[in-house]
């Protein structure tokens, strides 16, 4: 038995029974076009290390409208940028200058102090994904504008109950500040990618397959042909499940915990993911997003995992990163210095400056 194999053996838990699968954005890749190798159980092989870095977002710029698909000169425009970003970050500068010093865009949004990371620091990818070749506005392909559907009259704003109480314990931080999982969704479901360390590795054994995500050093376990819980227990990651189809490994998630929501939905969050091999080097990777209870409709979209050279090393992030304590000390900080305003306010001119003896 191989380490990958043990690695899956060995996290294994309990998971439920084959439901109908939801409608997913783009028709069923067609066998024919590539016959994906079986593994020892008779499975479609999906084993190996794959990366999902690219340049392309989820949600879809509005600029776009409802075209999934970029011109060649849209996918130089978005390439270059970023290779003339990272150029200019990487170039030599005076080693005394300051965040606040620095004048340009350091990429996503962000510049001058709010550049946490320099270029060479972050390894967002270089290209703009592809799907069977097409290049790609978003990854969400429905709905038709890319984006995420509304939420439901009422829904509070993502973040904004786990938030309420930041910084007055580490128990109130998010589970990335706290080493915990990743900033992101790197780990899923749905699988999306960061500023750096976008790998993955995939180990399958007859009943389990085991995804080990770099960022931050998660591991995904999926039970194939198993029943979700029903003790009321909710996974870092969710609860999933798995079945294959044909060539594709269908993947069905639920019993999310609200520290891992994605955009504000868990409770009754359910995510379908499907993972096909196209290639011996390309895994299209499918998800559906269904949520009645957060958003008007369900959402959905595709990409590529493409296979990345090497194996997937250790991302050495762990609970007691000395950051957690240096932000709870900047909290303690902000409070000694709004309470000593708020007593300087309160104490009258007079009675803080002794009276003069005649």
């Amino acid at each position: 038995m191989s380490t990958k194999q043990l690695i899956a053996l060995s996290f294994g838990a309990a998971a439920c029974a084959l439901i109908m699968l939801p409608l997913f954005a783009a028709a069923n890749p067609t066998p024919q076009v590539y016959k994906a190798p079986l593994n020892n159980y008779g499975q479609p092989d999906l084993e190996g290390t794959w990366t999902n870095a690219t340049l392309t977002v989820l949600e879809r710029p509005k600029e776009y409208g409802t075209r999934l698909r970029l011109t060649a000169e849209e996918v130089a425009k978005i390439e270059g940028s970023s290779a003339q970003l990272f150029a200019a970050d990487n170039a030599p500068r005076d080693p005394k200058v300051k965040t606040t010093d620095l004048p340009h865009e350091c990429g996503l949004g962000f510049s001058g102090a709010g550049c946490g990371y320099n270029a060479a620091w972050i390894d967002p990818g270089t290209t703009v994904m592809q799907v069977n070749g097409e290049p790609r506005s978003s990854f969400i392909t429905d709905p038709a504008d890319g984006r995420l559907p509304p939420y439901k009259t009422g829904v509070r704003a993502p973040g904004m109950e786990q938030y309420a109480h930041r910084g007055e314990n580490p128990e109130n931080m998010a589970v990335s500040e706290r080493c915990l999982s990743s900033f992101g969704y790197s780990a899923g479901p749905v699988m999306l990618p960061l500023l750096y360390n976008n790998n993955y590795e995939i180990a399958q054994t007859k009943d389990t397959v085991a995804i080990v995500v770099e960022m931050v050093h998660d591991v995904r376990m999926i039970q194939i042909g198993a029943k979700h819980r029903t003790d009321g227990l909710r996974p870092w990651m969710g609860d999933s499940i798995g079945w294959y189809e044909g060539p594709t490994l269908v993947v069905e998630t639920t019993n999310f915990p609200q520290a891992t929501a994605l955009h504000g939905a868990w409770k009754e969050l359910k995510v379908t993911e499907r993972f096909t091999r196209l290639g011996p080097h390309r895994i299209l990777y499918q998800f559906r997003v269904q949520d009645p209870t957060v958003w008007e409709t369900s959402w959905g979209g595709e990409y590529e995992f493409s296979a990345s050279k090497g194996r997937v090393f250790e991302y050495a992030c762990h609970e007691g990163n000395y950051a957690l304590s240096n932000m709870l000390a900047g909290a303690r900080a902000d409070e000694s210095a709004a309470a000593g305003n708020r007593t300087a306010t309160a104490t009258p001119a007079s009675a803080a400056t002794p009276a003069k003896k005649q």
